[in-house]
């Protein structure tokens, strides 16, 4: 693609945050420490989790750069970055996360394969850019469409970078068009993230970001969106990213037999504690995240000092110190929720959190029940265990 490169080794990486937690190298993946989540609502860019399958891409020359949109459609169109920033700007706040977020906590069951992450593999931004449904109308896509008589069903993203899940090839990955040309779905071409343009490890210089749904499909360094009649045929749609039950394995596994996953359920975490803290015996503040998929909102974060025997209800905000009601349509709808909660702990403890969304969906009690050989999604009770001793908290 004129404009862009995709390096074939790591010579040229990015500098990153030094107090990142690096679970790979190479290809680069790493996540904030948990604390630095909870210390502010919109995640700064440095310390927002880095997700990569190959290494990143370079740009040699901006007013080179283009997308090109093609597929099932009459006439093909590049679009460069000035045509983007001609259509109406939008800012979008919403939280990515990986799919594999809190698979080291999965993996203590039976053993998974994939990065392992802690609970830091997500992070909430505001994104700017132009909608997708008014990039497609210039290609001749009404709004709110869902299928049309040439059989489009899907917009399938194409970035530029290697992949050697792709055997060299780019990462792919595609949405419905329903939800693509859905204006009200608020998926992006993303040019900036919290006001500054994007920087490399996050897709400099275009992106989409495909709010509600598992990090994978927001893809980076966009090369080309093309408009299909089934979904996105790449590996990272086929061959990954799906949930199993837990008696599969790889020696059974039958990958058509499951859908690519999209939507993320209802997920929380403790970001105040490690697991296992020494703490001082009275009262201590427990703090978190909790998110859900599908723009539905947090009803209720649940917090248990007794291994679950008794609970408290944590307060919820997304501006400090304004209470945050599920679904008010002044909240970030796509985005997190922060909670925290004061408890009382004279003695060793569990310490346990989990959330319920708006549409009453709750976190499983137990890893085991949805363990799956990807490790993936892994919305279990968070717990953390806690000993009383010396602190230097």
């Amino acid at each position: 693609m004129p404009g862009l490169t995709a390096p074939s080794d790591y010579c040229r990486e990015p500098l990153r945050h030094p107090c990142l937690k690096i679970n790979s190298k190479e290809p680069f993946n790493a996540e904030p420490p948990r604390s630095a989540l909870i210390s502010s609502y919109v995640t700064p860019v440095d310390l927002f989790y880095k997700r990569n399958h190959g290494p990143i891409p370079l740009v040699d020359d901006i007013d080179r750069y283009c997308v090109t949109i093609r597929g099932l459609i009459e006439n093909s169109k590049d679009l460069f970055m000035e045509d983007v920033r001609k259509l109406p700007k939008y800012n979008v706040t919403a939280t990515l996360q990986c799919a594999g977020n809190r698979r080291t906590a999965m993996c203590k069951t039976k053993t998974v394969r994939g990065v392992g992450w802690d609970v830091s593999a997500l992070g909430n931004a505001i994104w700017g850019g132009a909608k997708l449904a008014d990039v497609l109308e210039l290609v001749g896509i009404p709004k709110n469409t869902s299928v049309t008589k040439s059989g489009r069903k899907h917009v399938e993203f194409v970035s530029i970078d290697k992949c050697k899940e792709e055997k060299g090839g780019p990462y792919k990955a595609s949405i419905a068009l329903s939800q693509a040309t859905n204006p009200d779905a608020d998926v992006l071409l993303a040019y900036e993230m919290n006001g500054e343009p994007l920087n490399r490890d996050h897709g400099y210089p275009l992106r989409v970001v495909v709010p509600g749904v598992i990090g994978a499909r927001s893809v980076k360094w966009l090369d080309a969106i093309n408009i299909i009649a089934e979904e996105c045929q790449g590996f990272f749609m086929q061959k990954d990213y799906k949930m199993f039950p837990p008696s599969v394995d790889w020696d059974n596994i039958n990958w058509d037999s499951r859908r690519p996953l999209i939507d993320f359920p209802v997920q929380c975490a403790i970001c105040s504690l490690e697991d296992v803290d020494v703490i001082k015996p009275g009262k201590i503040k427990i703090t978190g995240y909790a998110v859900s998929g599908g723009g539905r909102g947090i009803e209720r974060v649940d917090v248990s000092v007794d291994g679950g025997k008794n609970w408290l209800e944590a307060s919820r905000y997304q501006q400090t110190g304004i209470p945050y009601i599920a679904d008010d349509m002044n909240c970030d709808k796509w985005a997190w929720v922060l909670f925290e909660v004061i408890v009382d702990v004279s003695h060793n403890a569990q310490i346990i959190a989990k959330a319920v969304d708006s549409a009453a969906n709750v976190q499983p009690e137990n890893v085991e029940t949805i363990w799956n050989l990807r490790g993936v999604l892994n919305t279990s009770w968070h717990r953390v265990h806690v000993q009383i001793g010396h602190s230097n908290m």
